[in-house]
């Protein structure tokens, strides 16, 4: 396959962003901070995939309040002090020649946790790592946890107002782009499943009801971030439960973000509910093909795409516009580099190698 020929290395404009490449480094949390603040693990995380060729990094859930966390050990942006450490990253990337976006989140019901390694259980609001949790109902992630509070009308406006202060302290650190966490079961995906949500006001109930508090995050984002910059939103689409969310909402969802100018959605699933997930090699890559075709809307596809081919393909495929990777890009920070290696047929000038690396550039088929 000639360099010409393959999407996957071939450049994708994304809102006001001209990527060089459509491999994106998807958001993955790395539990490593205190206080919200980003330190040199962070650097050396996100600063290796940019030196390893991909064109678009997001950074992991980044908390708009210190409620809105996962773990006491998340990224935030809900104080000024927190962009500084942040920006060095964000400068770091750029020098790469790698755009980068920050993921918005607020956990809602599945805040207040433990670190994965440390058990992943929920902490009490009087532990020293514990706060009390949110949800749009009083209903607990898991039985024997504690149920959150339902949020008042004054607490979701704190919400948007929190999403909006955050988007603030983005454009100081110099992001490219915000996506904003509406699945895996955190806040936004609380309210538009109705699995977890049992509301009876005006954010609650009908399909046009749970999607209110995603399409008003939207709007508040958009009040500081403008409708240029790039700006994705990745959903849940499926509960995998029957009567909950499903693709045929998702698609009604993306329409409408579609029309508040929302660039791509992040199509990935599940995470609101405890159920078995039949997780395999694209196994959510038909949702992001629905939502592109049905929807008129970009999409991203996501979850056990770990070679180079199996990513051409989904894009020749016309099933997304973009491919994100993460658990392979933990076991290989230059998947990108490979990607092109392998697509390319050795042709070395579509892998573009860092300087300091060139000498272990490998050569006679040593990647095949």
């Amino acid at each position: 396959m000639s360099a010409k020929e393959i999407k996957l290395l071939s450049p994708y404009r994304l809102g006001n962003l001209d990527l060089k490449n459509r491999i994106v480094i998807s958001p993955m949390c790395q539990y490593s901070a205190q206080n919200g603040l980003a330190n040199d693990w962070h650097l050396a995380h996100l600063g290796s995939r940019a030196t390893g060729g991909a064109g678009f990094i997001i950074q992991e859930a980044t908390a708009v309040s210190p409620e809105a966390r996962i773990t006491y050990a998340d990224l935030g942006l809900w104080n000024d002090e927190q962009i500084a450490p942040l920006k060095r990253i964000v400068d770091f990337v750029h020098q790469q020649g790698a755009k980068i976006g920050v993921q918005l989140a607020h956990a809602g019901r599945k805040a207040s946790c433990q670190r994965p390694w440390d058990g992943g259980h929920k902490i009490s609001p009087d532990h020293a790592n514990g706060w009390q949790t949110v949800a749009p109902s009083a209903v607990g992630f898991r039985e024997e946890e504690a149920a959150p509070i339902a949020l008042t009308a004054e607490g979701i406006q704190q919400v948007k107002d929190d999403f909006k202060a955050a988007v603030q302290r983005t454009l100081q650190a110099g992001y490219d782009a915000i996506e904003i966490h509406a699945a895996h079961g955190y806040l936004l995906h609380q309210f538009y499943s109705p699995l977890s949500n049992h509301r009876t006001d005006e954010y609650g109930g009908s399909f046009e009801n749970r999607i209110r508090l995603t399409l008003e995050v939207v709007q508040a984002v958009q009040e500081v971030w403008g409708k240029e910059r790039a700006l994705i939103v990745r959903i849940s689409a499926t509960d995998w439960v029957e009567n909950g969310w499903n693709v045929q909402d998702s698609v009604r969802l993306a329409i409408e973000l579609k029309k508040l100018g929302v660039h791509l959605i992040d199509t990935s699933s599940g995470g609101n509910v405890l159920t078995n997930i039949p997780a395999k090699p694209n196994y959510q890559v038909g949702f992001a093909a629905e939502i592109r075709k049905s929807a008129g809307i970009a999409t991203s596809a996501v979850g056990l795409i770990s070679t180079p081919q199996q990513a051409e393909e989904i894009l020749q495929n016309e099933s997304a516009d973009l491919i994100l990777i993460a658990r392979e890009s933990l076991r290989n920070p230059n998947f990108p580099l490979y990607a092109a290696y392998v697509l390319s047929g050795e042709d070395s000038s579509v892998s573009h190698w860092p300087k300091q690396y060139e000498r272990a550039y490998p050569t006679h088929g040593e990647w095949k």
